[in-house]
């Protein structure tokens, strides 16, 4: 009997929603001749590309496999397939006497296909900006850049023929690999002359700039890794901007060395808040949504200072909004800090910022009394001086700068403030020999400074 019962009840139930349909029908006759249909899986095209590649690129497929795209119905058709007419048109083996056409390069202007407005605030970025840099154009600004890599780090000034792939290899080898290069193409639309795979401001020969992938690492595009430190670590580094090194020196680096795999990363964008994490990352502060503010994918947006360039300003024009910026970035820190640990660390950056520019408005001052007198050499490079001054800013002075920025106490002074004392006492040095002795002196009277 219990079985009979339980069938009529089915019945009844099957019967009321019948009934519950019709009368939504009914309310809502827009709705009910409508059929959602849900399809999953891929064009012919698509299938042959994934096919073909899980036989041939194993690791391409697995890590496209395991991501979002291949989770989202995206596969390598979609990103890689052009038009016909496109500058980077080519065909693999496999579509020789097709009409189907890729390219291995994607550039940021196929991702806006589906992230329109993380590429719009990209391009307004200083990640975009960086394709100046790649533009390599003696006779325009930047043809000192050009000088340093293609004739003293190429060798061209030992004979190392100019414009050869060896007088390049400097360049391609590292300053390309962040900065972005033009990209070069040969017979087959295939890039060539090493200019492709190359960084984040890479220009594309359909005209538009920008990587992704430096950060979201193809094939994966694994928002998790674009989120911690070490995705921006392969740039942020080093002598002259050592970012991560300072990040691990500070206390928001300590607590991410110490519980960081621990924490969850992969949370929707937007919904990436403290609790999440207990430290804030490179991401949390520069790009990610906090608080109130959104996500954004331009990197100028919340800073203050200017500390890349020769004198630190508050940034204008293409290096974004320093006023805006800083009260972006103090929306950031209240999340974790109070107004008066807030107010008291920008404070310190400021003084920092401002002892700085004293260093370098007596370096100019001083260069700028030499270049009347004739006292500066033709080549920067065998200057004492002048090699001294490129230091100044470009190594100990952007330590010194970001350290106090990032919290790192070490580099902001026994990198930074005590090595810029140490670069100015000889630079005065050098200025009151050859005042004095109103000449240049020999190469081997320089002083030296030590390691910079």
């Amino acid at each position: 009997m219990k079985h009979i019962y339980g069938k009529i009840g089915l019945i009844t139930l099957a019967g009321l929603l019948v009934w519950a349909g019709m009368a939504i029908a009914a309310d809502t006759p827009n709705l009910a001749p409508r059929k959602i249909e849900i399809q999953r899986g891929y064009t012919e095209e698509a299938a042959k590309c994934i096919e073909c590649h899980a036989e041939k690129t194993p690791g391409i497929y697995e890590d496209w496999k395991v991501g979002r795209m291949a989770n989202a119905g995206v596969s390598c058709y979609d990103c890689h397939n052009v038009e016909s007419n496109s500058p980077m048109a080519g065909q693999c083996s496999g579509l020789k006497g097709t009409k189907i056409f890729i390219s291995p390069m994607v550039s940021a202007k196929t991702c806006s296909r589906c992230h329109p407005s993380e590429v719009d605030e990209f391009m307004k970025s200083g990640h975009a900006d960086l394709s100046r840099a790649a533009v390599y154009d003696k006779n325009k600004s930047g043809g000192g850049l050009v000088k340093l890599q293609e004739h003293y780090e190429g060798a061209a000034f030992l004979g190392v023929e100019d414009g050869s792939l060896t007088n390049q290899a400097a360049r391609t080898s590292g300053c390309k690999v962040c900065h972005g290069s033009v990209v070069e193409l040969g017979p087959d639309n295939k890039p060539i002359n090493n200019t492709w795979p190359g960084g984040v401001g890479t220009l594309y020969p359909d005209g538009s700039v920008g990587t992704c992938t430096v950060c979201h690492t193809r094939h994966a595009f694994s928002v998790a890794e674009a989120r911690k430190p070490e995705a921006c670590a392969s740039c942020h580094l080093g002598p002259d901007h050592p970012h991560i090194e300072i990040y691990h020196e500070s206390k928001h680096g300590q607590i991410f060395l110490t519980e960081g795999e621990e924490w969850t990363w992969d949370s929707a964008s937007g919904t990436w808040q403290p609790g999440d994490y207990r430290a804030p990352t490179c991401a949390t502060c520069h790009m990610s949504g906090i608080g109130e503010l959104q996500t954004t994918h331009n990197v100028n947006e919340r800073l203050k200072w200017d500390l890349v360039h020769q004198r630190s300003e508050i940034r204008t024009g293409v290096r974004g909004d320093g006023v805006k910026g800083d009260k972006l970035m103090r929306k950031v820190c209240i999340n974790c800090h109070g107004p008066s640990h807030i107010d008291e660390t920008r404070q310190t950056l400021d003084s920092a910022v401002a002892l700085y520019n004293v260093y370098w408005d007596e370096a100019v001052k001083m260069k700028t009394e030499l270049a009347a007198k004739g006292l500066l050499g033709d080549d920067p490079w065998s200057d004492g001086f002048q090699e001294l001054m490129y230091f100044l800013w470009h190594h100990t002075g952007r330590r010194a700068r970001h350290g106090t920025a990032m919290f790192g106490p070490d580099y902001a002074h026994w990198h930074g403030f005590f090595q810029v004392f140490q670069v100015v006492k000889d630079m005065q040095g050098i200025y009151n020999w050859r005042l004095e002795n109103n000449k240049i002196e020999d190469l081997s009277t320089v002083m030296s400074t030590g390691p910079i």
